[in-house]
């Protein structure tokens, strides 16, 4: 593939981003952002100049558009400037020795079309393998933090056995249609908790699960039918009241993976805690929260196995795309409300695989 130039009005290169035009109060809406064209400065010392191919839109950065919400991992969002996430990225100019032109990189960036950072302290999570021959836009689902979200927080915390129940939340979204497609590889019963009955259905019917929940009715009711013997695993990616019902009907020797908290990330006062934490107790039970990028050592390993089962068709990439800087904002609103299956990224440059 070959590189792009930002756009040029005169002497100025341009650059368009989206930007946090005002914090968003409960779920964010397409008003919430905006889409500006700013300059793009020329590239100094020590910096890489890339064009972003593509937006990983991910529900947990919703956290950070709150004021005050900065912490550890990221700064609050300011208003007025690039909303920030997981980007695409392959480098065009470069004036750093750990970056060539043309490598392509998956790093925290911003919601923009060009980005420029400082090569000494910015952190790249995937340094992407081209001869994969695969579309790169599966380094920010599948084979990115999304895969390995399920990948790590399964196994590492889940420690599933063929046979067992696996009930995962937020079933259809990015993270847990892959947890349950592995635990279904893994000779595991799944269950899934989903928002509708068409979502219920496309599980059932394209991925293998042995039945779905649809957590707009009597959830309580749905797990004694479909887990008459409790729950082995919890792959919880939603917390809030679900997580209170699920503890209720655990098996003894449960382990319950927490993975995200999509329940709490529009809301502005803080949510209770389940009433029922002694079900661990009585149920030798476990709960434990993860942060993939602590496995940063055994990415490689686990995006072989994962690969692996691509390429064999057990694991299918679930996937909605769509195109153009403009779409973001709406797009990341969009996954809130639910309209997605799998993996929601907006491509900004072309993907594809070029021809051998």
């Amino acid at each position: 593939m070959t590189t792009g130039e930002a756009p040029t009005l005169g002497n100025r290169r341009l650059n368009k981003s989206v930007v946090l035009k005002r914090r968003p109060v409960g779920a964010p809406t397409p008003e919430d952002f905006d889409v500006v064209v700013r300059d793009l400065e020329p590239v100094v010392e020590s910096h890489v100049e890339v064009e972003n191919l593509a937006v990983s839109l991910d529900a947990g950065f919703r956290h950070w558009m709150d004021e005050g919400s900065g912490d550890h991992v990221l700064p609050a969002m300011e208003l007025g400037q690039p909303v920030m996430g997981l980007v695409l990225s392959r480098v065009i100019e470069s004036r750093h020795q750990s970056f060539e032109v043309g490598d392509v990189i998956v790093s925290r960036l911003a919601w923009q079309e060009y980005s420029q950072f400082n090569g000494d302290s910015h952190h790249v999570k995937i340094h992407v393998d081209e001869t994969l021959g695969l579309d790169l836009g599966v380094h920010l689902g599948i084979l990115g933090d999304t895969g390995l979200s399920a990948y790590f927080g399964l196994f590492d915390h889940g420690h599933p056995t063929a046979g067992e129940t696996v009930l995962v939340s937020a079933a259809a979204g990015a993270v847990g249609n892959v947890v349950g497609q592995l635990a279904r590889i893994h000779g595991c019963r799944v269950i899934g908790i989903v928002g509708d009955d068409e979502k219920a259905r496309f599980l059932v019917d394209s991925l293998g699960f042995d039945g779905c929940i649809n957590r707009h009715r009597d959830v309580a009711a749905q797990l004694k039918e479909l887990c008459p013997n409790g729950v082995n695993v919890y792959f919880d990616n939603v917390g809030g009241p679900i997580l209170e019902i699920v503890l209720d009907h655990i098996a003894s020797g449960a382990r319950i993976v927490l993975c995200g908290a999509v329940a709490t990330y529009n809301s502005s006062e803080k949510m209770p805690g389940p009433s029922n934490l002694f079900s661990l107790v009585t149920k030798n039970a476990t709960m434990t929260g993860f942060l993939t990028g602590q496995r940063h050592d055994h990415y490689d390993e686990a995006r072989s196995r994962i690969g692996a089962w691509l390429r064999t068709g057990q694991l299918q990439n679930l996937e909605h795309r769509l195109h153009g800087i403009e779409n973001v904002g709406p797009a990341f609103c969009d996954m809130f409300a639910g309209r997605n299956l799998g993996k929601t990224l907006v491509q900004l440059k072309p993907t594809a695989p070029e021809p051998r």
